[in-house]
């Protein structure tokens, strides 16, 4: 049986439970057995290769010895297991974490966790249904990879607005070109589920020769997350991804501390910040006056720009608004070009976030250290024959190999690069000149002029989108102000 099939069975057991209400707590109750039963698929390959090795949980909480066996606890005996002995234990756990750390993964993967099943019978048919995957053998491990990615998608569809799933084609591109080395500090301030951490660490295995290098691959890694559902999915995800102890996977606000008490010892940041929402109230307090928002996706380019150390690389996807956007945003836009060289702005199509989204966004490469001169752009073009990307047909990396082939060496200023249909460059002065706006159009295309009804109508539906987008802005912006004036 397929993976995709194991999964969808478990999705249609779970339908029948009075417990689970719609799709966002179905992925929650499939979340947490799938860290329990990947978490203990490691551990077996620890005890086999360490002597003297220590469980970092009591025994009888690892998968294998309540789960596994397919006639074990069922019905209430299964259900008074999991409420009154597994959660309370693993949400609680001291014992064993002083000895093992990876106790603190399962400890904090817990924290706000939930059983949300009532029946304990249909429990047992889901744990039984999961143990058709064998997480110990390497092909299934990276077939489940891949579905893994589906069921993260899954979980977008069921998300809230600004929570977009960022497709892996793009993952893998700002990877490739950011390129992070072994012993760098690779950072994701907003990880979500993990898509650039794990797609990071595929990048850096390619680099692992010696036991050394492995141990510095484990270190390295570094996210933070808001939220507890794709906090668990991202620990999980890096358990999959061979990261034995990610403790710096940490379930937390990465904006509720002040500015200044941030190192700058980050080399790499590859991230998608959440954008189009707005933080709770005093966190812009954390910020200078003159930076105060309550604009998540500007908040998060602040702190971007801090912990990078000199020399240190960043490429963060972020919306037209913020290109063109003023006030706050003028101020971060200036102050982006003064620290750092933000040497290339690739333009995405519409529909690259489809079906979340249709805000046309931007991926933004810089590194901190030495100003902006000029402003290198490439508009991404659809394949031929493509119009628009859908869920059934999403954008491929192989797209991306033209920027790859264009691209050049940072190490000489991207000498090599040339204007082309796709290409084009703005210096810096001209971008004083436009206040910082930096919403600058391919001028090699002229605007095509469309007949076709269809076409129209497909270009209405997305103006008014846009303009929705834009009149929440306006009051996200608007309702600040207010706030302001009655303090």
């Amino acid at each position: 049986m397929s993976i995709s099939t194991v999964i969808k069975s478990i999705q249609d057991i779970m339908r029948k439970d009075a417990g689970v209400d719609g799709d966002a707590q179905r992925l929650g109750q499939l979340s947490w057995m799938l860290f329990l039963k990947i978490f203990d698929a490691q551990e077996e390959e620890l005890e086999f290769e360490q002597d003297n090795y220590q469980a970092p949980i009591p025994e009888k909480f690892l998968w294998r010895n309540w789960a596994s066996n397919s006639q074990g606890l069922t019905g209430d005996d299964l259900l008074d297991f999991v409420n009154t002995k597994l959660f309370p234990e693993l949400k609680n756990l001291y014992a064993p974490i002083d000895i093992n750390p990876r106790g603190l993964v399962a400890k904090e993967a817990f924290s706000d966790a939930f059983n949300y099943m009532k029946n304990g019978t249909l429990l047992r048919q889901v744990i039984n249904k999961l143990n058709e995957i064998d997480f110990g053998n390497s092909q299934e491990r990276h077939l489940f990879g891949d579905m893994y990615e589906q069921i993260l998608k899954d979980l977008q569809a069921a998300g809230n607005a600004g929570e977009f799933y960022t497709p892996r084609a793009v993952t893998e591109f700002m990877v490739n070109r950011i390129n992070p080395q072994l012993g760098e500090k690779v950072f994701d301030p907003a990880c979500g589920t993990g898509g650039f951490l794990a797609s990071s660490v595929e990048h850096l295995k390619k680099q692992v020769k010696t036991v050394d290098d492995q141990k510095q691959l484990q270190s390295q890694i570094h996210g933070v997350e808001k939220k507890q559902l794709p906090h668990l999915l991202c620990t999980t995800n890096m358990l999959l991804h061979g990261i034995e102890v990610p403790v710096q996977i940490r379930h937390d606000n990465t904006l509720s501390k002040p500015l200044s008490s941030w190192d700058a010892d980050t080399d790499v940041i590859i991230t998608n910040p959440p954008f189009g929402g707005t933080e709770e109230d005093g966190i812009e307090k954390n910020f200078p006056a003159e930076f105060r928002t309550r604009e998540t996706a500007d908040l998060f380019m602040q702190l971007i720009v801090e912990v990078l150390k000199d020399g240190g690389r960043a490429a963060v996807v972020l919306p037209d608004g913020t290109l063109f956007g003023e006030g706050v945003k003028t101020k971060l836009k200036k102050m982006l070009v003064e620290e750092c060289n933000l040497h290339t702005i690739v333009r995405l199509p519409n529909g690259v976030f489809n079906p979340y989204t249709g805000i046309k966004t931007n991926i933004l490469f810089f590194t901190k250290g030495q100003k902006t001169e000029k402003v290198w752009y490439y508009e991404h073009p659809y394949p031929e024959g493509v119009k628009n990307y859908s869920k059934t047909k999403p954008m491929k990396f192989e797209e991306f190999q033209t920027e790859i082939d264009w691209w050049g060496n940072e190490a000489d200023g991207f000498a090599s690069r040339t204007e082309t249909e796709q290409a084009w460059s703005v210096s810096i002065e001209e971008i004083i000149e436009r206040n910082y706006n930096l919403d600058i159009k391919n001028p090699h295309q002229a605007e095509e002029v469309v007949h076709d009804p269809q076409e129209l109508l497909k270009t209405y539906a997305e103006q008014q989108q846009s303009i929705q987008a834009i009149r929440d802005q306006l009051k996200i912006i608007l309702g600040n102000a207010l706030e302001g004036k009655t303090e």
